[in-house]
């Protein structure tokens, strides 16, 4: 080796170790391109809609403890095979966001306030990205196990200065002619539950949808049709009451859905972008239902693998996995028991509201414990009983989100905590950072740490799509 040479790196080497650490921060370092190398044809963007960090460490979890196999997200992290993030999902009006807030971060690439879809305070409307998609020759749907009109969903698609417009959002995706849109939500659609009597099922077949109803119906799809799919009045079921209920199995699983989108729009020349959320998982962290939560955590994570198989044959696909935001932070806590405790949720049988809505104010206190046993396996104290029947007697009350019947969640799930082991720190969303994986051309666009709306960006940098003007009125 050439002495001088050496000794002017080792100089430049030894002098690095001198600077102080703000001084060694200020050192220019290279930057991500901008644009992908390799162009994304098709964008399959995952949201398991109010997943907190102890949600997918719980169902990864229960998937080593009691399925006997590591959940197909964390198989990502520990094979190496996506970019990783973490994520601050702030809305333009409190550092904790609401769905509609976060969907319009990742569709309109703008902070909004909380309530609005893609909508500035002064009623500036911003372009949704599955708009700009679809303007740029690609087709574009959405699944969800909630409404297909709720926030997340809607985010992609619309502009609304009412998120629960949920009339009105029905009518504009038929209007943008949307290709795949499917979820529950039949009272938005059908003549006889809308309060103006429209029949959007027959407008949708007037703009050549296929409509179907139930599972069986995703067998014989028309790939030359857009599809509207609505398998149930409000959100689908939980996955856990399913599984369990022979009168819920008709219904198809987020993974069905999925597979049937990517199946309907893949072969399209220009490609496609689909949206896949796990809606329900909010839900039941809302309610505090670990049963709920878990299963169908794991049921998005179903929907993680057939989206990766799709995207590994394929080649051409980028694919985000990720959630708008945290929700009641549940975890597992510390004690001797805390394995078996957590492992003895693999003997409930439903949600705690499939449970809590099957008791009633005649019954007595051994039939209320009998009942617990019957649905999760836990032996009740008289107390305990007590309590639970205060609340159909009119002595208790308990409010909450997607609490219509104000069953007493909160207090029940300070039951089960005794038994599983896991805690929660409140029934509503959390500002708390979140994950994000990137799979395929354009993920290593991804940062290690980002902003909500700089996914936005991203998906049109990483298609090669040129970023539009976002306000467009």
């Amino acid at each position: 080796m050439n002495r001088r040479k050496f000794l002017q790196s080792s100089a430049l080497f030894s002098g690095a170790f001198a600077l102080s650490p703000l001084e060694l921060a200020a050192i220019p370092r290279p930057q991500a391109s901008l644009r992908s190398p390799e162009k994304a044809r098709n964008i399959i963007f995952m949201i398991s809609d109010g997943m907190s960090l102890g949600t997918l460490t719980m169902s990864d979890l229960y998937s080593r403890n009691i399925l006997g196999k590591t959940s197909h997200w964390i198989s990502l992290y520990e094979d190496r095979k996506v970019s990783r993030a973490l994520m601050s999902t702030a809305s333009a009006s409190s550092i904790v966001t609401d769905s509609a807030a976060a969907s319009s971060a990742f569709g309109g690439g703008i902070r909004v306030k909380n309530g609005v879809l893609n909508t500035g305070p002064n009623g500036e409307k911003y372009l949704p990205i599955w708009q700009q998609f679809k303007e740029n020759g690609k087709k574009a749907g959405c699944v969800t196990t909630v409404t297909i009109t709720h926030a997340t969903p809607a985010g992609f698609c619309v502009n609304s200065e009412k998120r629960n417009a949920e009339p009105a959002i029905a009518e504009m995706y038929a209007e943008l002619g949307m290709d795949v849109m499917m979820g529950g939500g039949d009272e938005f659609f059908n003549p006889e539950k809308r309060e103006d009597r429209k029949d959007l099922y027959s407008v949708y077949r007037q703009k050549g949808y296929q409509v179907i109803q139930d599972a069986s119906g995703l067998e014989n799809l028309n790939r030359n049709q857009k599809t509207l799919g609505v398998f149930s009045t409000g959100a689908l079921p939980y996955s856990i009451d399913r599984a369990n209920m022979n009168e819920l199995k008709n219904t198809p699983t987020l993974a069905d859905m999925t597979k049937a989108a990517i199946s309907q729009m893949k072969d399209h020349p220009q490609g496609f972008v689909l949206q896949v959320e796990g809606g329900k998982v909010d839900w039941s962290a809302h309610a505090n239902d670990v049963a709920a939560l878990i299963h169908d955590q794991l049921a998005f994570d179903e929907a993680v693998k057939t989206v990766i198989d799709f995207a590994e044959r394929d080649g051409n696909t980028l694919v985000i996995i990720t959630t708008d935001h945290g929700n009641a932070n549940p975890g597992t806590i510390y004690g001797p028991d805390a394995t078996q405790n957590f492992n003895s949720i693999a003997d409930y049988k439903y949600t705690n509201e499939y449970l809590l809505n099957k008791i009633h104010a005649d019954f007595n206190l051994q039939q209320v414990k009998d009942w617990i046993y019957e649905g999760n396996s836990i032996r009740l104290t008289d107390d305990e009983a007590r309590q639970i029947l205060g609340f159909y007697t009119g002595i208790e009350k308990e409010d909450g989100l997607y609490n219509y019947k104000k069953l007493p969640f909160k207090l029940y799930s300070e039951i089960q905590k005794k038994h599983n082991s896991v805690g929660w720190i409140s029934m509503d969303h959390s500002g708390d950072y979140v994950e994000v994986a990137a799979y395929g051309p354009g993920s290593q666009l991804l940062k290690p740490f980002v902003k909500n709306t700089e996914l936005h960006d991203l998906m049109l940098h990483a298609a090669q799509i040129p970023q539009k003007q976002k306000k467009i009125s």
